[in-house]
Parts: structure tokens; sequence; C-alpha cells
């Protein structure tokens, strides 16, 4: 299983019978922080219902506007000719959209337009696996599982919005997969590889609730820093008790505490770089995902014994989830 975290985790043959969700996705920054690019491939399964297939695709922009689009073709009887997920690799193809495990390309149109990419990319770091124990991806809790298999690469190629193409040259970006039985309760993703002054240092944290029958857990958040190859992770079962995290609609404090250090810091986006996505869960209400990849993001790292350092970034992915629909963040798709 560690040798292949990007492996398809739903056989459409036989779909669990409590549903399934699963997403492979990429996102990407120009140098100067002010476009971004995420695509996104996902597989939903609700009980009693055929497996379907959708894509996603956000363009950033801080001049222009954000662009989103989907795509959603329904999966009955398995993998098809042109809709099927690989279990071996990454290989994600939905009617022409290709996320492979060195390129991406296709196109989705959207009532005004459509979004073309065709993107290569290099991978700089492998696998960020923030759950500290193997178990917790092969068992039922947490019902929500996530992982980077690429936590760190390069892209190059362009992407075209209503015609109007965006070159990429060494964009900063990377590659995630998550799966599970629901989308987070309640949660706060984040992800930054693209730090002012710092070219080899990559960050990533989330806070989270799931639910436990009529219960809700308890906020936990993990938190994962990789400077130059090593590794400082926030991310036991007693960094839990000591970390601390507030999130809001548009912004996610935090705070880890252990032998390690101490690693603090917030993420932030305004209402012009977030962009509203309805999730759909394979039962109950559907998740709020209220997306940027144009958020500021400021940390503070204070290693034991070691200067500290402050990081700062306008380039950060963040990701807040929710039911609440009162968030005031517009909805795109």
């Amino acid at each position: 299983m560690q040798a292949c975290w990007n492996a398809v985790r739903l056989d459409p043959k036989r779909p669990p019978a409590e549903g399934h969700v699963e997403s492979y996705f990429f996102k990407l920054n120009d140098p100067e922080g002010c476009r971004a690019l995420w695509v996104k491939g996902t597989l939903l399964v609700k009980p009693g219902q055929a497996p379907r297939a959708e894509a996603w695709v956000i363009a950033f922009d801080r001049t222009k506007g954000n662009r989103a689009a989907k795509l959603e073709r329904p999966l009955p009887g398995g993998w098809t000719d042109t809709i099927r997920f690989s279990d071996r690799e990454l290989d994600v193809r939905i009617e022409g959209i290709h996320l492979g495990e060195r390129a991406l390309s296709g196109a989705i149109r959207e009532s005004s337009g459509v979004i073309r990419w065709e993107l290569s990319y290099e991978p700089r770091q492998g696998p960020l696996v923030p759950f500290p124990f193997l178990a917790m991806y092969q068992r039922s809790f947490p019902r929500s599982k996530l992982v980077s298999p690429v936590c760190d690469a390069r892209f190059h190629g362009w992407y075209e919005v209503d015609g109007e193409r965006v070159e990429v040259k060494d964009w900063r970006g990377m590659q995630g997969h998550n799966w599970g039985k629901s989308h987070a309760f309640r949660y706060a993703w984040a992800h930054c590889n693209q730090f002012e002054g710092h070219d080899d240092l990559v960050f990533e944290g989330l806070t989270g609730q799931v639910r436990l029958g009529p219960a809700v857990t308890p906020p936990i958040t993990l938190l994962c820093l990789r400077i130059r190859g090593v590794r400082y992770d926030w991310n036991r079962p007693q960094d839990w008790l000591r970390a601390r995290a507030t999130t809001t609609p548009r912004r996610w404090e935090f705070r880890g505490r252990s032998d390690l250090g101490i690693l603090e810091g917030w993420l932030e986006a305004p209402m012009e770089n977030l962009v509203g996505l309805l999730y759909e869960n394979p039962t109950g209400p559907a998740t709020h995902c209220l997306n940027s990849k144009l958020a500021r993001a400021e940390l503070w790292f204070r290693p034991t014994g070691r200067p500290a350092l402050r990081l700062e970034s306008k380039a950060a992915a963040l990701e807040i989830g929710t039911t609440d629909p009162n968030h005031g963040v517009r909805m795109y798709v």
C-alpha cells in the first residue's frame, strides 16, 4: 500500500454499501502568486446508486477573477473505455480528461466558456503522509483519508480560459489523493510549497472533525513541515492533545508543540480569492468547500535548539469544509 498511494480504493463493480467518495487533485501556482490552477477527478458512490465520475477545474486570477467548471458522468457496471481509475498508479481518465504520473490534460465547458489545460510535471519530493499510523489508512477510523503522493513538483505547459492562454513554466505545485466514506464533518486543509526566500520548504496541515454515530469528534490537528528533505511532524496522538486551532470561513489559525519545537501560524483568503464548491456526501448533508489557491500564509517555526524561522507566502492552498451554508462565499459549482 505504501508503494502505491495513488491506487484507486474503489472497485466500481462492488461499491461499498455505505457509500464512498474519492478524489485525485493537482494545484499549481505561478511564481508571482497571481494565478493558480486546480484540477480534480472524483468518484462518488451513494448507497443503492451506481458510481459517478466527476471532473473539476478552477482557474484563479487575482486580476481577472476566478472561473470554475465541473463535469459529471454516470458509471454503471464498472470502468469503460472513456472512464477509468487505475489500481496500480495515477491514471485517471474521464471522457478526454487525463490525470497521470507525469502529465495532465483536458477541457471542461461551463456556461460562459471552456477551461483547457495541457501540462507536464516533475516531482521534486515524494509522498507526504500526514496520518502517523498505517492502520489509519487501512481501517474505518478516520472516515476520510488523505495523502500527498507528490508534495512538491514543477509544472510546465499551458492552460486556457475562453481561448486566452496562460503559459506555465516552472510553476510550483503538488498532487493529492483522498478517499473515505464521507468528507470530514468540518475541516481546514492547507498546503504551501512557495514561501518567500525559501526554495525547498513544504508545509501541509489540517484540522478535522468527523461523525461517530450521533456524536462529533473534537477537532484533531496535524501539521507537517519539510525543510531541505528533513521531516518535522506534529501528528502523534500526544501532539493532537497539545495542538490548538481555530477556523472561520476565510481563515485557519493553528499551533503545534512537541519536542521538535513549536510551529504556529495562519492562512487567510479574501472573499474575491475564494471559490465555493458543493461536495456531495454518500449520505447526509453536502459539504461546502471554500477553496482558495491564492491564500496568504504566515508561519513561525521555532525548532528546539535552533534559530527560529518566519515564513510568508501569498500562494498557499487553503480549503475550509463546512455543512453550514451561511458562510457568505459565492458558490460556483
